[in-house]
């Protein structure tokens, strides 16, 4: 594999691979041959049995990766995620990573893919980036055929008496549209149903996709599936789905979605590629399943959560792991010299330019996360993502910060150098794990009041002084103790480029409080959502989104993704 060009396109490089037969990759695995199921030459969807065979089997080390909080500069989780899980295959080690699945939102929109990038990529993909293996399109069908039984149910007769004007399910479509925010539906004459108000999520921000990645098997999909709440009844009580006696026929439809993606990366490292729900509006981690598949397959599983430390992390930390009983072993916190220099004040178009300054303000940013992951009890190790424009002078400073403040480092080239260039941070991350220093746990309890545990969030990961609640969200409390749901965990719906709830305050802002605007019960799922500032769980396309530069060649091979 040539590394001498920086200029080629993601696309470039991972097409220029030769990728692997999938058989050929699930043969470096303790997997059975009815285990694994094909999907054409490359992927293949793995039986929930490998689960149950080997249960008894001690787990692997569980690294997770995140980061500090994301701008527009990019700071490449996804590429140290997959770069260092080649590291560890260089060093011997058998890795696998656990990963999201890409949405096509994000991919169409403005963030493009979500496969990583350079030397340090899963493929095939183009496959990854659009349909894979359907798993969204079997979760988006699930949802809407959710919504298309909550009308019927009121068109045939409503027995169970539902509130029209408080329906809280949604429909969801998988690409970002504006333009479905708030919708009426059944218009027509009384044939087409009933007129009511309804609107549309990302399918990515689904209670559904939460479950399917929560679930621990097919039967804990259904039960969670029945716990959904959709709506309310004239009486104020909540209805939900096994009310409606569909929680069969969803899993139905999710059943094949429900097994776990296998791939691989550019240097043939395992990957396990399922489920992706947003972390700015859900919790944003892959499947428990394909979490738990990962480490009982490999020595080393490398996985990540969306967005920064305050989002992905906190949710994978707090609600993840404690869901299904995963001990992470260590943490890497991902930072870019670019990404800091716009924490500390930069303009997107200076950043180009050597501002050691400005990298020094920004670094309060890196500071709070690295206080967060402490706050779990966790080892870590800070990975510095290295790009082209960044200068040596910079490079030392942030490097001398580090050292100076006795935080484990690594200057990371994965994109450049594949596996080769996350060797040091490899033997960084065992190191901290050979340590032994690890005394994780959740920074709340869950029989802790709702508004509690929202405090301890705000005040412990974003630095708030507190959180203040609207007239709304307090009658939401009041009524959620009176069906029991208090007892649950906080998922909070919070801007992913600030610390605040304000995006337009980056590096480390203080003297700020966390406004809870209103809560949405995600009983299913497990957790109360708690939606903060102007968060949206249906985004829109920028002005030029990356499909204008998407298209398909003669050959039938894709061109512009990236």
């Amino acid at each position: 594999m040539s590394m001498t060009s920086t200029y080629k396109s993601d696309l470039q490089i991972a097409q220029e691979v030769e990728m692997k037969k999938i058989m050929d990759i699930a043969g470096q695995l303790d997997l059975l041959e009815e285990e694994i199921e094909p999907y054409g030459h490359y992927k293949a969807k793995l039986s929930l049995n490998v689960l149950n065979r080997l249960h008894t089997k001690e787990d692997g080390k569980v690294i997770l990766v995140t980061a500090i909080n994301p701008t527009p500069a990019g700071e490449g989780k996804s590429t140290v995620t997959v770069g260092l899980g080649q590291a560890f295959n260089r060093l011997g080690k058998k890795a696998i990573i656990a990963m999201r699945e890409p949405s096509l939102g994000p991919v169409m929109g403005i963030k493009g893919g979500a496969a990583g990038g350079g030397y340090s990529q899963v493929i095939p993909m183009e496959d990854i980036n659009l349909h894979f293996t359907g798993d969204l399109h079997a979760i988006t069908a699930a949802n809407n055929a959710l919504a298309a039984f909550i009308d019927n149910h009121i068109h045939q007769g409503n027995e169970l008496r539902i509130d029209t004007r408080k329906i809280s399910w949604k429909r969801v479509v998988d690409i970002n549209d504006r333009a479905l925010r708030q919708v009426v539906v059944g218009l027509g004459g009384p044939i087409q149903g009933v007129p009511r108000e309804d609107g549309f999520d990302i399918t990515v921000a689904s209670e559904i996709m939460a479950i399917f990645c929560l679930a621990a098997d097919l039967q804990d999909l259904k039960r969670r599936l029945g716990r959904i709440v959709v709506a309310y009844n004239i009486d104020d009580q909540p209805v939900t789905v096994a009310d409606l006696g569909v929680e069969g026929a969803l899993t139905l439809l999710l059943k094949d979605a429900l097994k776990p993606n296998l791939v691989q990366t550019l240097e043939h490292t395992p990957a396990i590629i399922h489920g992706g729900p947003f972390a700015n509006i859900a919790h944003g981690c892959n499947s428990v399943i394909a979490t738990k598949m990962a480490a009982k397959l490999g020595e080393y599983v490398v996985t990540e959560a969306g967005f920064g430390a305050d989002l992905g992390a906190e949710k994978f930390l707090d609600i993840k792991a404690r869901m299904s009983d995963i001990k992470p072993e260590a943490v890497v916190i991902v930072a870019t010299i670019r990404a800091l220099k716009m924490h500390g004040g930069v303009p997107k178009d200076q950043l180009a330019v050597e501002n050691v300054e400005a990298l020094k303000a920004g670094m309060k940013n890196l500071e709070k996360h690295i206080e967060t992951i402490q706050a779990f009890g966790l080892p870590f190790v800070v990975a510095i993502n290295k790009f082209i424009t960044d200068t040596e002078q910079e490079i030392h400073t942030l490097l001398s910060w580090c050292n100076e403040q006795e935080v484990p480092v690594a200057l990371t080239e994965v994109w450049e150098k594949g596996g080769e260039g996350g060797i040091e941070l490899a033997g960084k991350v065992m190191a901290v794990i050979e340590n032994g220093k690890n005394g994780f746990a959740p920074i709340y309890d869950v029989a802790d009041p709702i508004e509690k545990k929202v405090e301890t969030i705000a005040k412990v990961v974003y630095g708030a002084d507190g959180a203040e609640f609207s007239v709304k969200a307090k009658k939401q409390i009041t009524q959620f103790e009176k069906f029991g749901w208090d007892n649950l965990p906080i998922c909070m719906a919070k801007t992913q480029y600030s610390l605040s709830d304000d995006q337009t305050k980056p590096g480390r802002p203080s003297g700020f409080t966390i406004t809870i605007r209103e809560f949405r019960p995600s009983i299913g799922a497990g957790f109360l959502v708690a939606l903060t500032g102007e968060i949206m769980t249906m985004p829109g396309l920028p002005k030029k989104p990356s499909a204008l530069n998407m298209d398909v060649n003669e050959n039938g091979q894709a061109v512009g993704i990236f």
